[in-house]
């Protein structure tokens, strides 16, 4: 079985794949000293309360923090003895080459979503990722990455508001009942929702017109379905399309290596 690992600024992600579907997917939050005893510890405990036989002889990781890779790379060869694929390493085989200014590092995250994306919906795409930053990846025809957009993620923004400014309060993201707050959450809220849903729209609009032609919009991420509820801003939603993205990358790997 497949072990997929993605790691992010926030959050680190474990789903194993049997083949046909996943069978769990267990988070932690992400520590770059965090050991691969460590990781087996946590992995191994919730794997049983889960209550799965598994044999995992595959890992591959994507991990926008490369300080982590060392000890997952670690814990692969450990625990399973198994030489992981690490996505954006040279010996990492990609379905698809990005198409970006020479000597560009696309980061690891935006590959794979690129690719899983592509893998279920075909090219013309634009994917935004509502994770530590708002990603907006450009797919092409051909399923190439070919540039994108970064901006300040949700919750990020949020915490710098409630930092920055003594007398404002931390606040969860809600959609509000109106753009007019009446009190300091409600106008802290409705100015990050709204705010980022005219993010969303105006940086998408323009890809498009750039690109002068149709092209469907796939979003993902933790806080997706929060802006989902904007029925027009989506085509599609795609929950696991970052591991998605990294099965099939395993698989072309498997195949083409």
């Amino acid at each position: 079985m497949l072990l997929a690992i993605d790691c992010g600024n926030t959050n680190t992600v474990f789903s194993i794949w049997d083949g046909t579907e996943f069978l769990c997917t267990l988070r932690t939050s992400t520590h770059h000293s965090r050991t691969a005893d460590a990781y087996f510890t946590w992995y191994s405990t919730l794997v049983k309360h889960y209550g799965l036989d598994v044999d995992i002889t595959e890992v591959i990781i994507s991990s926008t923090v490369p300080r982590v890779v060392f000890n997952l790379r670690v814990f692969a060869d450990r625990f399973f003895g198994a030489r992981p694929i690490v996505v954006g390493k040279p010996e990492c085989l990609l379905p698809h080459q990005p198409r970006v200014d020479e000597g560009t590092q696309v980061g690891p995250d935006r590959l794979v979503n690129s690719a899983g994306a592509f893998d279920r919906h075909g090219g013309d795409l634009i994917v935004v990722d509502f994770g530590t930053a708002t990603t907006f990846d450009v797919v092409d025809h051909d399923g190439a990455y070919v540039g994108g957009a970064i901006a300040p993620g949700v919750n990020l923004s949020l915490e710098a508001l409630h930092m920055a400014a003594a007398a404002l309060p931390h606040v969860d993201i809600a959609k509000p009942q109106r753009v007019v707050g009446t009190n300091t959450v409600a106008c802290m809220q409705s100015g990050v929702f709204w705010g980022y849903v005219g993010l969303v729209r105006e940086i998408c609009t323009r890809i498009r017109e750039e690109r002068d032609r149709p092209m469907k919009i796939v979003a993902t991420g933790g806080l997706a379905p929060l802006f989902q509820q904007n029925a027009d801003l989506f085509d599609a939603m795609e929950e696991d399309l970052t591991m998605h993205g990294l099965t099939v990358i395993h698989r072309y790997n498997k195949e083409n290596g």
